[in-house]
């Protein structure tokens, strides 16, 4: 006994402290099937594609192809694409759109329709987050097509299914997760009926405390100031509703903060002193946890280095002697000062500001930096600082620039594919793009073509996944990806080696 819908469904929600984005309104439809008769849902099935604003026009796509639209005569929120029974014809993957006053919206989530034979798996993904402690409630989100179905939990290791959930009404029920392991869903149309395939696995780890949030001032891990500034460093957890904490050390600082997300926290240093140098760190604790040791890890420090700029200028030099290293050079930058017993900070300067590359505190009092492997990046101008260690933290004016030119094209990228054979027709394709360079945006091209087919920012990344989305016969081709950046210096590198995508049945 089967069912023969499945909903795939690939939510464009970031849990993670990546990207800063206001929540705003989604206007992309859903898609799911009903069948007249749940036990044998396959002889006369229905695809309702539900709008998020009333249209009169919707269309439906199958295995990547766009099908005929329909535009009905009063503007409605749902419209039924009748499929019937179910024969090699209209075995598929589905996805539907609605229209807007500009055009049409993004298409709907994923519904694969199968025959009798087979089962397609739903889809198991975890809210808010993959791991399990005191103080939270973690859930796993089990995902089908097919309405009106029965959900199974299992873990693995456990013989008898978990938990059973019926969804009525929906295509989705979620379970409670009280214990750490691997674990599946499944479903069933009835309750005599065999349940289908199980869903990909999903662990879910259980943590003495929740992991560490990142910590970053102005997009850098360090930065030296001027006493009298201010600063807001942001501190991001994975999962939203906690309260944060800043630390210099192991000293708690009640500072002011703001915030205009539930996941993250802007904390207010004004007016620094120099005192206020050294390493600065942040950690959440969830609200309903009062336990001392339910707080977070530390996140990775940040390092702030002040300078009243009242000691004599550093001299900086580089070896090899020369402003225009050739790529993939090492060079070695020496900043050296008057004594010994002092903190050192080398600094680049370009086009997009100014920032703290590196902080040393060698035994004598010189240090060295070094730079290995330069490309077109490294290019900018180098100057360094140093203060002291204890008080009265006074710091050096900054040493003369060294300015560096790297010689030579950006190294080329590599492309693979992520699949192996054709892809399925209504399948994503996803293809990495390897780069030498980090935090540039990457570009997929089908040969012969100018507009990118698929971009990706690679954030302190040397790569990206770039996916082609709900693939058809008209991805079919050859493809290469490059990377470019816009600053410090604009550059876009040549093309990578073409990786073929094959399309099954075309």
């Amino acid at each position: 006994m089967s069912s023969l819908a499945a909903l795939l469904l690939f939510a464009g929600l970031s849990l993670g402290p990546a990207t800063e984005a206001a929540v705003v309104f989604d206007p992309k439809p859903a898609l799911w099937a009903e069948a007249d008769w749940q036990q044998e849902p396959w002889t006369n099935l229905m695809l309702t594609c539900q709008a998020r604003l009333q249209t009169k026009d919707f269309q439906l796509f199958k295995d990547g192809v766009a099908q005929e639209p329909v535009q009905v005569g009063s503007p409605t929120i749902e419209h039924q694409f009748p499929l019937g029974a179910v024969t090699s014809d209209t075995r598929g993957l589905y996805r539907c759109r609605s229209g807007l006053d500009s055009g049409w919206t993004q298409l709907s989530n994923l519904v694969e329709v199968t025959g009798a034979e087979s089962l397609p798996p739903p889809l198991l993904s975890t809210e808010p987050v993959s791991w399990i402690t005191p103080g939270l409630n973690t859930t796993l989100r089990c995902q089908g097509g097919l309405r009106g179905v029965t959900f199974l939990l299992r873990r693995e290791g456990d013989d008898q299914f978990l938990e059973v959930a019926e969804a009525p009404e929906d295509v989705v029920v979620t379970f409670p997760v009280h214990r750490a392991g691997n674990y599946s869903c499944s479903y069933r149309t009835h309750a005599a009926g065999d349940p289908s395939g199980p869903s990909a696995p999903v662990t879910i780890e259980e943590l003495a405390a929740p992991p560490p949030p990142v910590l970053r001032v102005q997009e850098a891990s360090a930065q030296v100031l001027r006493p009298g500034v201010s600063l807001r460093p942001k501190c991001a957890a994975p999962l939203g509703g906690v309260d944060f904490q800043l630390r210099r050390g192991e000293q708690e600082l009640l500072v002011p903060m703001s915030s205009a997300y539930p996941d993250r926290v802007s904390f207010h240093l004004d007016a620094l002193a120099p005192g206020d140098g050294g390493l600065y760190t942040c950690r959440y604790r969830l609200r309903d946890a009062q336990r001392a040791w339910s707080w977070s890890g530390d996140s990775a420090p940040v390092e702030l280095l002040l300078s009243d700029e009242t000691l004599p200028a550093p001299e900086l030099s580089a070896e090899p002697a020369t402003p225009d290293p050739a790529a993939g050079a090492r060079v070695q930058l020496r900043c050296r000062a008057p004594r010994a017993g002092l903190r050192f900070a080398l600094v680049r300067e370009d086009a997009g500001g100014r920032r703290a590359l590196q902080l040393l505190s060698p035994a004598g009092p010189e240090a060295t930096f070094e730079l290995n492997d330069v490309s077109l990046l490294d290019s900018a101008n180098y100057s360094c600082v140093y203060a002291d260690r204890a008080p009265p933290f006074a710091g050096s004016a900054p040493s003369k620039a060294v300015e560096l030119r790297v010689r030579g094209p950006p190294p080329r990228p590599q492309l693979r594919a992520l699949w192996s054979g054709a892809v399925t027709p209504g399948r994503d394709a996803t293809l990495r793009c390897e780069g030498q360079m980090p935090d540039v945006t990457f570009e997929l091209l089908r040969v012969g073509d100018t507009e990118a087919s698929a971009v990706a920012r690679a954030q302190h990344r040397h790569w990206a996944d770039l996916v082609l989305s709900y693939v058809g016969p008209q991805h079919a081709g050859k493809y290469s990806c490059r990377y470019r950046a816009w600053r410090p210096t604009a550059f876009q590198s040549e093309l990578s080696d073409p990786v073929e995508l094959q399309v099954a049945g075309s």
